[in-house]
């Protein structure tokens, strides 16, 4: 095993290049705590809350989500620095600095796709009704199960996955929140976004073993360099070459995964500071004079589009109530669109009423984002709906109206993606050890040569790039630790099959351990609340 310690005597030179990390690090938290502080007091500022409870829920909230964001880093992000601690490239104390610097960035420069993506699994109801009792039940029955489970597999250094473990908790709250009501038509899991997410977690392992060994294979065939695919000498580095690749191919997954899973933490920091603030973070303040009078004009284009296939029946009394029941019930009847005409029209109007979206009255802000959500997720079904089979003009028309909803509510602050590029990054710097060192030394019979690591993160790099493109979470951990493995069956090494054994037992239990955890937590939480 290497010295992962680096526990020989350090020279003056390496104290002053400590102290002065060490600075630069305690630096930048006290600049991001600035950051963020200012800016959260800025956007509460024209928040009135007589009441202490509020935010003494909203502080609770925030603290859980960062903790779990905190927890992602030091469990999934340790999957990142294995490679490069392990060859030697870089010593651990720089290479866990470097990946959390990376993974900063990452989070900093990411969409937000994945985040709403994750929401999406979560009952409608309890979407719209986040403030509520029930609202803070399931996000903290979620999070404190998500955080449960990851420590116990980083105690037992087992790379299980974050990503995972969050949609476990997701479903277990709404399959819960549906055990709860009964057959009372209150829905639970979204269970065809669900498969979508399961398809992206299931198939991304095995695309990371067969590519990252099919990787290996060509690069032997290709590359005819002997210290590419050697062990590592006792504790010396490797070629200047070789290690500049380890450590561009580090940065890579430091990047994605911090673009990707940074993402999940941000979606429910967002979901807390809707339910507990509406007024401050329910709509997009940000939305310009000008995009509010183009929402204005794509709403009635809209509106007059979805005319086209109504039939001539009148909107229902609650037009609302009957698109949250073809949310839940994916049921289209003669009075479904009729209804999304009908809150089209509304939507148009009471933005028509103010100079930008930023000025919706107070009083009024839940119930426009409520109207604008439940819309674009209607929107959403009928464009994966074959009926009713619309116009390519028409299709057009309905999506860029919802296009400009989502633009409205599906946003995130800069100091949201702050707060949460400084927790995941701390989260890297603190507990990476334990999981360093199965990915390292306990997967493969032999130890992690250059050539296998660089095939196992340059496949990570390119399997969560893609999930990004399209908005699925995927599992760093997964990805790299069957890369690893796929890497060293392709070169004969060899696996430890009681580490591999270890490893499917947590993948296959993750699920279903956190499925329970968080139902049983919600079921608590509710009784609390």
């Amino acid at each position: 095993m290497p010295d992962l310690s680096y526990s020989s005597p350090p020279d003056a030179a390496a104290i002053r290049s400590r102290n002065a990390g060490l600075f630069i690090f305690v630096a930048i938290l006290a600049a991001g705590a600035v950051y963020i502080g200012t800016h959260v007091a800025s956007d509460l500022s024209p928040v009135r809350e007589t009441s202490a409870m509020p935010w003494l829920l909203l502080g609770i909230a925030l603290l859980i989500a960062l903790g779990f964001e905190f927890v992602n880093g030091f469990h999934d992000t340790a999957n990142a620095v294995a490679t490069v601690i392990y060859t030697h490239s870089l010593s651990p104390n720089l290479a866990v600095v470097w990946s959390g610097a990376w993974n900063f960035a990452g989070v900093l420069t990411s969409t937000g796709a994945v985040a709403f993506g994750i929401l999406q699994l979560l009952p409608v109801e309890l979407i719209l009704q986040v403030g509520s009792s029930a609202g803070f039940a399931m996000v903290f029955a979620l999070l404190i199960a998500a955080i449960i489970w990851n420590l116990g597999t980083w105690y037992f250094g087992l790379p299980s996955s974050s990503s995972h473990t969050l949609v476990g908790s997701i479903l277990g709250v709404g399959l819960m929140n549906q055990l709860l009501h009964g057959p009372s038509g209150t829905s639970g899991v979204d269970w065809g976004q669900a498969v979508g997410v399961g398809k992206a977690l299931l198939f991304s392992p095995i695309v990371g073993f067969l590519l990252a060994g099919l990787l290996l294979l060509v690069l032997r065939a290709l590359v005819h360099v002997p210290a590419l695919y050697a062990q590592p000498k006792g504790n010396e580095p490797p070629p200047f070459w070789i290690r500049s690749l380890l450590v561009l191919t580090c940065t890579g997954v430091s990047f994605a995964h911090g673009s990707n899973d940074g993402q999940k933490g941000m979606g429910l920091i967002m979901l807390i500071l809707i339910g507990t603030v509406p007024t401050a973070y329910a709509l997009n303040k940000a939305v310009t004079p000008a995009e509010t009078q183009t929402f204005i004009a794509v709403s009635q284009r809209a509106a007059q589009t979805l005319g086209k296939y109504t039939g001539g029946v009148a909107p229902p009394a609650n037009a609302r109530a009957e698109i949250e029941r073809y949310i839940d019930t994916r049921t289209l009847t003669p009075a479904t669109l009729p209804a999304l005409q009908q809150l089209s029209l509304q939507l148009g109007d009471q933005v028509s009423r103010v100079h930008t979206i930023a000025d919706v009255p107070m009083s009024n802000v839940d119930n426009v984002r409520n109207n604008m959500y439940v819309t674009s997720e209607a929107i959403q079904l009928l464009e994966k709906s074959t009926q009713p089979a619309l116009a390519p003009a028409d299709r057009g028309a309905i999506e860029n109206f919802r296009q400009q909803i989502d633009h409205a509510t599906k946003f995130i602050p800069t100091w949201v993606k702050v707060a949460v590029a400084l927790a995941l990054g701390l989260g890297t710097m603190v507990g990476w050890k334990r999981i360093v060192v199965t990915v390292g030394e306990k997967i493969g019979k032999q130890h992690l040569s250059y050539g296998q690591g660089a095939c196992a993160e340059l496949v990570t790099m390119a399997t969560i790039g893609a999930a990004d493109v399209y908005g699925l979470p995927v599992s760093t951990t997964h990805v790299l630790s069957s890369g690893v493995a796929g890497a060293m069956a392709a070169s004969g090494s060899g696996l430890q099959w009681s580490t591999v054994r270890s490893l499917v037992l947590a993948w296959v239990l993750t699920l279903p351990a956190s499925i329970a955890l968080a139902g049983g937590l919600y079921w608590l939480f509710r009784q609390v609340f």
